[in-house]
């Protein structure tokens, strides 16, 4: 089983800057990036690799969304959802 990839290591995988250990860390990097939400808001290479690889059923989408950021209502201290 592969350890937990960081953000910086998940997406270097994916763009192939730094060489996976295996396949299964390849996917878990996508997989990782797909969960977390990057794979959407990175360059659309990284989005449209991530869709390829849910069609070919490498990867799934995640089963519960990331949770929303805080939204600043200008001044005030946004709540976290722990603080609701």
């Amino acid at each position: 089983m592969s350890k937990q990839l960081t953000r910086t290591q998940a997406i270097d995988i994916a763009e192939g800057t730094i060489e996976a250990e295996d396949d299964e860390q390849y996917i878990q990097a996508w997989q990782y990036l797909i969960d977390t939400g990057l794979a959407w808001t990175l360059q659309g290479y990284f989005g449209r690799t991530a869709s390829s690889m849910i069609q070919n059923g490498l990867c799934y989408y995640p089963t519960t969304k990331p949770t929303p950021k805080p939204v600043n209502k200008g001044g005030q201290t946004p709540q976290t959802p722990e603080e609701k």
